[in-house]
């Protein structure tokens, strides 16, 4: 009875595949591809569903590398043969390269990885995947785990907590508090444990791979055949949309603040008016991205990733998955806004101090790891490129001499609070040596440079300024915290005087 059942659901489950993909009839599509969807179907239609309206689905991948000029979306030269005459299925991601990936299990007589990583991807979209390999993003998560100064600063925040003689401390997160937090953006490092079988309703007893890290999405995953980032974080699986990629909701699942308030300051933009007042009627899959045409303000992706060109034809933006080749700056203070890195490895990083900093903490550079001024302004073109196109000559260059004066101004700022609480580490008032984010005081020094300095910064990066910059999270909430942490330099020093009389 249960077998009859199931196989019901498995006949339901395919008839409405084949009812709803008409499309795919003169879409070939590989046996073990064929294979795959006749169970899933039912069991994941949601997967399904997503795959049918992709355009994975919908040209076979030969027809896709006839495509010439700037149309093309298949940025390899040569691609296996095998792969050439069907539609990118099931199969065509989800069994390359099977040696490689430490997740590999037979299944159903394939053998099948469950994490498809950049690797894969770039057997037919080479160019991306080189170039976000050079992407801070790509190197998120050993940016993160193997600073021991950042990791410090993760410990005082999602540390389990104890409190002990009216002090409070804070040991190692545990593995799933660190994946729902900082690595759910930076990335997990996954690793196989083990197998388990589980009796599945379609297929009764299969065995799995028990996957440590997973599920995860973030940009700078370590995957199981040791390539780093998910294209998946940004092209969501398992349509793979370049419409959803060009949209600023992508970018806001990280990029939404207080420390990288990118989205909100945005969405309260002129740029991001526009874009909620009008993008349904903008065309988000187009292949180039017509300035003008196909949409009438900038996103993320307009700004950061897209290739873009003019009502000529002629291009403004290469494309790049390199997030950061269009920018001079790295306005995510660490302590200070500094050019951007040389290297996507930032934990060679070593400030004067020799401290895995960009910045000293009296404010200057790491010039050796940094970007120098050359490359600064040939970035700085670049961006530009694609304001001028909208704004005129005056106005990027109004804009851009108002929002480097405010790098100018925040790490200022910055550097006032940082010698405030140096003196007191120096006083001995709060504890330097054993992690310097942990105290209240600490807190109150790091809210300046990593929430409000950084506040003020993407609202006139992006927005030009506007209430983000004042009293959002912004000059106001520094001035604050700047008055607070003087005063309560000032009390401690007044009371060990007065402790000494």
């Amino acid at each position: 009875m249960v077998m009859k059942k199931v196989s019901l659901l498995l006949y339901l489950g395919i008839f409405l595949l084949q009812a709803s993909i008409s499309f795919s009839a003169e879409i070939p599509i590989s046996e073990a591809s064929s294979e795959c969807i006749d169970c899933h179907a039912s069991v994941h239609p949601g997967i399904v569903q997503d795959w049918q309206n992709s355009r994975h689905a919908n040209i076979a991948l030969k027809d896709a590398m006839t495509v010439e000029g700037l149309a093309r979306k298949v940025s390899s030269e040569k691609v296996p043969e095998s792969l050439k005459g069907a539609a990118v299925g099931c199969a065509e991601c989800h069994m390359l390269r099977p040696k490689a990936h430490a997740d590999t299990f037979e299944h159903n007589g394939y053998e099948i990885h469950v994490v498809v990583s950049p690797r894969d991807c770039a057997t037919c979209h080479l160019q991306e995947a080189e170039q976000y390999s050079k992407n801070l993003m790509a190197n998120a998560y050993d940016n993160l785990a193997e600073n021991t100064l950042y990791q410090k600063l993760q410990r005082s925040i999602i540390g389990t907590k104890k409190r002990s003689h009216g002090r409070m401390t804070a040991g190692p997160a545990d593995e799933a508090t660190k994946a729902e937090t900082c690595y759910y953006c930076h990335g997990t490092r996954l690793n196989v444990v083990g197998k388990e079988t589980r009796d599945t309703e379609a297929a009764g007893e299969l065995e799995f791979p028990v996957i440590e890290g997973w599920p995860n999405q973030g940009v700078g995953r370590i995957n199981l055949d040791g390539s780093l980032g998910s294209c998946s974080a940004c092209h969501t699986r398992h349509a793979f949309s370049i419409e959803m990629a060009r949209k600023p909701y992508t970018c806001k699942e990280c990029h939404v603040g207080p420390d990288v308030p990118a989205f909100k300051v945005y969405a309260a933009s002129k740029h991001g008016n526009i874009f909620s007042a009008m993008h349904k009627s903008w065309d988000f899959n187009a292949v180039p991205w017509t300035i003008g045409k196909d949409f009438t303000a900038p996103t993320c992706a307009a700004c950061h990733v897209s290739l873009l060109v003019n009502g000529d034809e002629e291009v403004v933006s290469e494309r790049t998955h390199q997030m950061n080749n269009r920018l001079p700056w790295r306005i995510f203070g660490l302590v200070y806004a500094h050019p951007h890195p040389q290297s996507p490895d930032t934990t060679v990083i070593r400030n004067k101090d020799g401290q895995p900093l960009p910045t000293g903490l009296d404010g200057t550079f790491a010039t050796k790891y940094l970007i120098d001024s050359k490359e600064q302004d040939a970035r700085r073109k670049s961006m530009q490129a694609a304001c001028l196109n909208c704004h005129a000559t005056s106005w990027v260059k109004g804009h851009w001499q108002r929002f480097e004066n405010t790098i100018q101004k925040t790490n200022g700022d910055i550097l006032i609070t940082t010698g405030i609480m140096e003196d007191i580490w120096q006083a001995g008032f709060a504890d330097l040596k054993t992690n310097p984010f942990d105290e209240a005081i600490e807190k109150k020094w790091t809210d300046t440079w990593q929430f409000y300095a950084n506040g003020v910064r993407f609202a006139s990066a992006m927005g030009g300024g506007g209430d983000y910059g004042v009293y959002a999270d912004g000059r106001y909430q520094l001035t604050q915290a700047l008055l607070e942490m003087n005063d309560w330099l000032n009390l401690h020093q007044k009371l060990s005087i007065s402790g000494k009389k």
